[in-house]
């Protein structure tokens, strides 16, 4: 709902004495905005079949990228189809607001956050309209809408053993509608080039309301459209007098190197290119055109490949390697430094990857393809023979091992931009190229930089193609750290322009590198660039302020030397974010893996909806500007935040496969706890939430509690559709008690005795029980029933947590002076135990001993390496969302695997219950969906015999209810395998 109508003040522009100061000259071009909002909004939702959104919440969300940039837009539409664009353009002209295109929003330069009325490609425009192949050559090109995802494009294409051969570390999320914006490359540009050398045609929408389709242009051609008229014989007539008139100096000033993504690319206009006007677009960054549809080369992808991995002495060894290697044919060769995996190993990602390193400070990943493994193999092993085998190791690229190696590369950006006890690193210049055969001494001379300013940063990056990221840490809160942050930028496109390179790599100018281009291309060049851009956009409305015109790198800082957050108390301690939530929430560096749509557990809501406020960025997003107080309200009854927490399922996904750790889980239960205070919660709260103490009452009657949930199942906010769980008639403390005491063999050990397998499913308890018995333990539980508080934590009952924790750390005192250790069944307890606990209370120093003595049933018979019987059967198995992401499954896959199981495994995420979550009435659908994504049918579809395995009490409802299958715990299957 529009609450007011917002005038939005004329564009501000750099100081008269500013360098690069071109934005003054064309102050004319970019017109004042006065921007009657709320009408535009009313208008929009009248035209356009897709979704208008100028609330401040929506206007929140796409106020950043993922880089150091802010600007809130007016508005935010989510057009369905082309129809949508071109009449959300025509209204935007009528009502004099500027335009951005955008795509996934994970641009690292600012290209994707302006003033303007910002249309989400992303939700609804991602088909792929045709695909077509060739045997001979083996080549092929794919229709396609701008919002389409690149694995989605490139698992298409490989039906046909073809791919879409750029493919940035962002490719599970990144559209080709923004890598075209940016002109993106990715590990295989050494094979296959940029963006711009796979783009063959685009469909194009100009700001004054032109479509027209764009191509490789014939000289017969052209003066055919020349001749034509009208705008398109116009605009064309007027890049053959740019392409005529600085020919020359395009081939005197452009860097010859592969990754030159700076500027524009009026070298595509050159005749030798084919005057190739769609190329030229690719990387115009939306302040040209809007892309509604592209024509992309499809190039073999060969379907067996090998990977060498080589250890150097520096990084700076591996890179001076790379000229030499690149005669041997990769088609991928990655590089970094010891650094890296330093920070890595500090914040505990990889670990499988980083141990397969060979010996070395620097390393380069160099993949070769092949039609079959033998064929690239030898290719790698030619390589090989040339190199010191002690510090090189080759894999099987569709390895287990080459995946987690390849994690060790992809994770470099969210591995350097926060690391516990270390400043926060930023972008701004993290994507220069230099020509391969330079890249080493680059690198030193780089580092020297970096030094003298006193900054760190570690180094990757594409080195085959001498393009290395790095991130710094830039004090980007004080007047003084933001004015030495521009003297360092400025010092470092001097060195980047003195090797003949490029001060983008593949991220894009923006507004981080824009206002530097004149030290790369000169005056005369920057002036073709302004030329090119009032061809297509006169009034100056595409994305204004980016690539020509810019802004300058220190305005519209997403923090800047007025940063003052708003920052509360709160029950969390957030011991790693220096004691603050608001700071906890700039982990979020935007890289987006949260927007995957699939894989991993994060985000499930997302994966169903499509929806920016549904990502793990956009929630985090939210929660910056609500301690910023600017776009939002700075106060806990934050209502766009709770909007967007609404279908957050706290499955602590993000906590596990964010780069950043990024922990949604816990800041909605902080954000919920603020909320509700001294209001009444929903009825879910009181029915769901509360179950500990429920539980407790009905085990004096189950018979009438199970009678009376039925009864208040249609007022307690449960979907129809849902059965409620059903209570034991005898908990499993009771049989537990009356079983008398049995001989102590190996040990003691405790049984953690949570709500829902005491009251639920006591028959899990006492499988676990035998189990650990027949292996030789004795078990013994808690003095008292107890609880972990997790149903506590969605509906922000932060107190009630604390006290129940605390009741137990009493409870558990004698057992955890003794060092026992305290097995727990279900996953969401050990999670709170080995999370939730110790960010509660960090000092406690029983809550230090519960954290390290919990685990997991497989985990505790892999670390006492219990002989285990075997079952020879087949098996899906379905992790708990907790379990994944905080303790990890590789124990209970190994145990599965040991006890002879014929295991799948499905990477499947959320089944979609999630505690309550699951069986609320307005929660339900969105349930199933996540669902039936993948381990529903899965199940459905399994055979009779095969054995499907839930820890997760929620878990198992959500397979039981929606397939009518069995489930088992672990314990039952150890108890099946005698």
């Amino acid at each position: 709902m529009i609450r007011e109508i917002r005038r939005y003040p004329p564009v501000a522009f750099p100081h008269e004495d500013r360098p690069h100061g071109a934005r003054v000259e064309h102050r004319d071009r970019i017109q004042s905005l006065n921007v009657d909002a709320a009408a535009l909004a009313e208008a929009l939702r009248r035209a356009v079949r897709g979704e208008v959104r100028f609330d401040d919440g929506s206007r929140a969300l796409y106020a950043t990228d993922a880089s150091n940039y802010r600007q809130v837009p007016i508005g935010v539409v989510l057009p369905r189809d082309a129809a949508d664009v071109i009449a959300a353009v025509e209204l935007a002209r009528k009502f004099g607001a500027p335009i951005l295109g955008r795509g996934a929003g994970t641009s690292l330069a600012g290209q994707c956050c302006n003033v303007a009325v910002v249309l989400d490609m992303s939700k609804y425009m991602h088909r792929i309209v045709e695909m077509k192949s060739e045997m001979n050559p083996r080549r092929g090109f794919a229709r396609v809408e701008p919002g389409i995802v690149l694995d989605d494009l490139r698992r298409e294409a490989e039906r046909h053993t073809l791919t879409f051969g750029p493919d940035p570390a962002t490719h599970a999320q990144c559209t080709l509608g923004g890598m075209i914006g940016n002109n993106s490359c990715g590990v295989h540009s050494i094979m296959s080039g940029k963006t711009v050398d796979n783009i063959e045609a685009l469909d194009v929408l100009t700001y004054d309301g032109v479509r027209m389709n764009t191509g490789a242009t014939s000289e017969e051609e052209l003066a055919r459209i020349i001749a034509g008229g009208g705008r398109r014989g116009e605009i064309y007539a007027g890049l053959k007098k740019i392409r005529d008139q600085y020919a020359d100096l395009i081939r005197e000033r452009f860097p010859r190197i592969p990754r030159r993504v700076s500027g524009y690319n009026l070298d595509e206009l050159l005749p030798e290119n084919g005057f190739h006007v769609a190329r030229a677009l690719v990387g115009t960054e939306s302040t040209c055109v809007l892309v509604l549809e592209a024509t992309a080369r499809l190039v073999y992808s060969p379907p067996a490949r090998a990977l060498l991995v080589l250890g150097y002495p520096t990084v700076y060894d591996a890179a001076d390697d790379v000229p030499r290697i690149r005669d041997f044919g990769p088609i991928g060769l990655e590089g970094f430094d010891d650094l890296l995996v330093r920070d890595q190993k500090h914040k505990g990602l990889n670990p499988h990857g980083l141990a397969l390193l060979p010996p070395g400070a620097g390393w380069l990943y160099v993949e070769f393809g092949g039609e079959t493994l033998e064929e690239a193999t030898a290719k790698a092993t030619r390589l090989l023979q040339t190199v010191d085998a002690t510090s090189a190791r080759l894999f099987d690229n569709a390895s287990k091992e080459a995946r987690f190696l390849w994690a060790v590369r992809e994770s470099g950006l969210g591995a350097t931009a926060h690391v516990p006890g270390k400043p926060l690193m930023w972008e701004g210049w993290e994507d220069a190229a230099v020509a391969p055969e330079k890249l080493g001494a680059y690198l030193r001379d780089l580092r020297k930089l970096l030094d003298s300013y006193e900054y760190g940063g570690d180094l990757y990056g594409h080195f085959g193609d001498g393009c290395v990221h790095t991130r710094t840490n830039f004090d980007m809160t004080s007047a003084a750290g933001i004015a030495k942050f521009r003297a360092f930028i400025d010092e470092a496109a001097d060195l980047v322009a003195s090797y003949g390179g490029s001060f983008s790599g593949e991220h894009g100018d923006g507004q981080a590198r824009a206002a530097l281009l004149g030290k790369m291309f000169g005056p005369e060049l920057l002036g073709a660039f302004r030329e090119f851009k009032a061809l297509w956009d006169p009034e100056w409305k595409m994305n204004p302020g980016k690539v020509v015109a810019p802004y300058e790198p220190d305005e519209n800082l997403r923090l800047g030397s007025g940063y003052a957050p708003w920052s509360p108390k709160t029950h969390f301690q957030f011991t790693e974010d220096e004691g603050r939530m608001n700071h906890a929430v700039l982990r979020c560096v935007g890289v987006g893996k949260c927007r995957r749509l699939d894989g991993g557990t994060m985000c499930p809501s997302y994966q169903v909806t499509r929806e920016e406020e549904h990502s793990t960025r956009g929630r985090a997003r939210l929660l910056f500007e609500m301690f910023e107080g600017k776009a939002v309200p700075a106060d806990w009854r934050n209502e766009a935040v709770h909007d967007a927490l609404d279908l957050c399922i706290a499955c602590k996904g993000c906590k596990g496969d964010c780069p950043t750790g990024v922990d949604m889980a816990t800041y909605k239960a902080e954000f919920m706890s603020h909320y509700y205070a001294g209001r009444l919660r929903p009825m879910p709260a009181y029915t769901m939430g509360l179950i500990y103490w429920w539980a407790g009452l009905a085990s004096k009657m189950p018979a009438v509690a199970n009678a009376l949930m039925r009864w208040m199942k249609p007022f307690s906010g449960v979907a129809k559709q849902r059965t409620m769980p059903v209570f034991a008639r005898e908990t499993f403390r009771e049989r537990f008690e009356v079983r008398g005491s049995r001989e102590e063999g190996r040990g003691r050990v405790v049984l953690w005795t949570d709500t829902f397998n005491n009251h639920f499913l006591p028959d899990t308890a006492m499988a676990a029980v035998e189990v650990l018995e027949r292996a030789g333990y004795d078990v013994t539980i808690p003095r008292k029933r107890v609880c972990c508080g997790r149903p506590l934590y969605d509906w922000g009952f932060l107190g009630r947590a604390k006290k129940l924790l605390r009741e137990t750390l009493d409870v558990l005192r004698p057992e955890l002076d003794e060092g026992l250790p305290i097995i727990g069944l279900e996953p969401s307890c050990v999670s709170v135990f080995r999370d939730e606990l110790l960010n509660l209370f960090p000092n406690d120093a029983y809550a230090k001993k519960l954290a390290a003595s919990s685990m997991t049933l497989s985990e505790f018979l892999i670390r006492e390496n219990v002989p285990l019987p075997t079952l020879q059967k087949k098996a899906i198995v379905q992790a708990h969302c907790h379990h994944k992401s905080v303790m990890r499954f590789d124990a209970e896959e190994a145990v599965l695997r040991k006890l002879g199981l014929e295991l799948e495994h499905p990477d499947s995420g959320c089944c979609g219950m999630a505690g309550a979550f699951g069986f609320e009435r307005r929660h339900y659908d969105v349930s199933m969906r996540m669902g039936e994504r993948v381990i529903l049918p899965l199940v459905r579809e399994a055979a009779d015999d095969t054995l499907i395995i839930a820890n997760g009490f929620s878990c198992r409802e959500q397979l039981e209810q929606a397939t009518g299958r069995k489930t088992l715990h672990l314990a039952e299957v150890l108890r099946m395998a005698q």
